[in-house]
């Protein structure tokens, strides 16, 4: 329905799409936040940034690349790793409160924005669906988040080994 490459390099803001996207969805995304209902193939290819909440199917290929951001994909079928290229990314249950409260957000805003029943049905029966949700997080970017967190508990700044993954201070 948005057809291929739609917000290539996007860079800041909200998008949210009723029905399904083409290929290559979100590529080189660099700090857009997005719904959409599915996806085609190479969906958040080189993925920066910013933040991506897919409500049904991916293509193959998906997060090729991604070196940043986070995407949460609903499993519906529960064969989403199987699209998934595992290169750069690690694909696991969205079970972060804070996170589960973002991605509910994300919905909701999405609702209000397109008037989407689907996404309704989603939010009516979010006790069971959000199960089905998974996080796709790059793991560099996951790495440096967390040497941050570290550094920042103890009320230092990173050393830039930290956040390189070549010592632990």
């Amino acid at each position: 329905i948005i057809g291929n490459v739609a917000l290539y390099g996007a860079t800041s803001g909200e998008a949210y799409v009723r029905g399904v996207a083409g290929e290559r969805f979100c590529v080189r995304n660099s700090g857009v936040h997005a719904v959409v209902e599915g996806v085609g193939d190479h969906g958040c290819e080189y993925m920066t940034g910013g933040r991506v909440v897919v409500l049904g199917r991916t293509g193959r290929n998906f997060a090729a690349g991604m070196s940043g951001g986070v995407a949460y994909v609903l499993d519906v079928d529960g064969d989403f790793k199987g699209r998934c290229n595992l290169g750069m990314v690690d694909v696991q249950r969205l079970d972060q409160p804070e996170e589960i409260s973002l991605v509910r957000d994300l919905i909701r805003r999405h609702i209000e924005s397109t008037g989407s029943t689907y996404a309704a049905g989603i939010v009516r029966d979010w006790i069971d669906v959000q199960t089905r949700f998974v996080k796709i997080m790059p793991r560099d970017y996951k790495r440096v988040l967390m040497a941050e967190a570290r550094a920042h508990a103890e009320g230092r700044q990173p050393t830039f080994a930290e956040l390189v993954g070549t010592g632990s201070g």
